[in-house]
């Protein structure tokens, strides 16, 4: 027979299961009008994951797309600084609200909750893991055809629970032209097919830096066929750029002009839009 709940949690059998259904209805509440979500991965630090993230959200944003970022780098976030995004995240209830970049793209990242932006993060993996997990279940994300997931460096918890606990269509690698970060993107690689995740391409940053005399591109790392052992076919080679470097340090970066990954954002939103048209044929 039915019973009445009197809301007295801590003394109900029921409490727990109750408790997961309403943390389940406010995630699907959250989380529905998001279309896609992809990964940005690098299993080397200090490769340029999240300027690729930011510039793949601009990109797809600039196509007409709704666009998001999720800050995974928990220890190291950048996102905020990148898209000219400061202050507390506001709260509307129990759900977190993004910040809305100047060009539409939404964020969330944990300096957004933080009283100073410098402040270090002295947490161990699972609790980091568990805050990322909220991003993703507890903030109202709204209408996102694009969500793109800035991930930390390297194979632990964090990629671990993104993959476990995101409903990832794919990942994108970024990688720089050295034989050595080549060999550990690989690591990544192997991951993501361990877990049933598609690997959409690579990235391959700071290819070169043009003279600003000359004109003439200096390779920065390696050889040409510094990634060729690997198995992931490269999307795109973007240069060093200084422009793109002094916008990411004023937060201008979605402001100004530049050509690099509009070409991968086509080719991701044309790929996605093709699933999404045969969903809504099936």
């Amino acid at each position: 027979m039915a019973t009445t709940c009197d809301h007295q949690c801590s003394s109900c059998s029921s409490a727990e299961g109750c408790q997961d259904k309403e943390r389940t209805e406010r995630t699907a509440q959250n989380t529905g009008k998001i279309k896609s979500v992809i990964g940005v991965v690098g299993g080397k630090g200090g490769v340029g994951k999240s300027l690729v993230t930011s510039l793949l959200a601009i990109q797809a944003r600039k196509l007409g797309y709704q666009t998001a970022v999720l800050d995974a780098d928990i220890t190291g976030p950048s996102i905020p600084k990148i898209f000219g995004v400061h202050g507390y995240a506001q709260t509307e209830g129990d759900n977190l609200l993004p910040h809305i970049a100047q060009d539409g793209t939404k964020v969330m990242s944990l300096n957004l909750l933080l009283e100073n932006e410098t402040d270090p993060v002295f947490w161990r993996g699972p609790v980091i893991s568990g805050v990322v997990k909220q991003f993703w279940e507890d903030t109202k994300w709204g209408d996102v055809d694009y969500m793109f997931v800035d991930m930390p460096p390297g194979t632990g918890d964090v990629p671990l629970t993104v993959f476990q606990s995101l409903p990832l269509d794919g990942i994108v690698i970024v990688s720089t032209p050295q034989s050595l970060v080549s060999m550990i993107v690989q690591k990544a690689v192997n991951m993501a097919e361990k877990m049933d995740i598609p690997v959409l391409g690579m990235i391959e940053n700071m290819r070169f830096i043009k003279c600003p005399d000359c004109g003439k591109e200096i390779p920065l790392f390696g050889s040409d066929d510094a990634v060729d052992g690997t198995s992931v076919p490269v999307l795109e080679r973007i240069p060093l750029d200084p422009e793109v470097a002094a916008a990411c340090d004023t937060g201008t970066l979605p402001m100004i002009d530049v050509p690099y990954l509009a070409q991968t954002a086509k080719l991701l939103t044309e790929t996605f839009g093709r699933k999404e048209e045969t969903k809504a044929d099936a």
